[in-house]
């Protein structure tokens, strides 16, 4: 995705936050190629400007257009079940990130020691499914947290509700996907490409 459609990503993001928090009207869905491809897709608030998470939600499966998947993440992340519903007046005090993604694809790997082989830290987001729970980080979280291989897929198997061993399980079936980061570094601020 080239930098001015990420920034028009993150703006649309952040008009569709302040409609959902402040029960104004729909904002206007940006058009182009490249925001009707279906294509999976996160938003993420921070609290401003301490960083703290405030809401994460999105789609990791490329199901719909990515304008649809941008503002359905975008009022979902008001909502996320972890915090309060988003405020009005704290809408304007949190930063807006976009995270557009490549379709998962297996982690195809035949021990343990093969599947952390194949994840590479700061450049693969993870999902993990097994036995109906799932968990996933965008690519960014183990790079923010300062984890290695083996941490980033056992805090992957807490996020499911497993134990922290449940990525090692026979059964378990671990995904993979990179992300295009487009984010606010101040509230309202220009939106800029940024590494994981």
């Amino acid at each position: 995705m080239d930098d001015a459609s990420g920034a028009l990503a993150v703006r649309f993001a952040r008009e569709c936050v302040m409609s959902e928090a402040a029960g104004g009207p729909e904002p206007a869905v940006p058009g182009g190629k490249q925001f009707s491809e279906f294509r999976g897709a996160f938003v993420t608030l921070n609290v401003y400007p301490s960083g703290y998470l405030r809401g994460c939600i999105g789609f990791p499966y490329p199901s719909m257009p990515l304008s649809e998947a941008v503002a359905e993440a975008a009022k979902a992340a008001c909502h996320d079940p972890r915090f309060p519903d988003l405020s009005a007046e704290e809408a304007g005090s949190v930063t807006v990130e976009v995270t557009v993604l490549t379709a998962p694809e297996i982690v195809r790997a035949d021990s343990p020691e093969g599947i952390m082989d194949s994840v590479r830290i700061g450049e693969d987001g993870l999902m993990l499914d097994l036995h109906g729970y799932r968990g996933l980080f965008l690519p960014q979280v183990p790079v923010e947290q300062g984890w290695d291989v083996r941490q980033y897929l056992d805090h992957l198997s807490y996020k499911a509700g497993l134990p922290a061993g449940a990525w090692r399980d026979p059964e378990a079936r671990i995904s993979r996907f990179q992300g295009e980061i487009f984010c606010e570094r101040v509230p309202f601020g220009p939106a800029e490409r940024r590494d994981p």
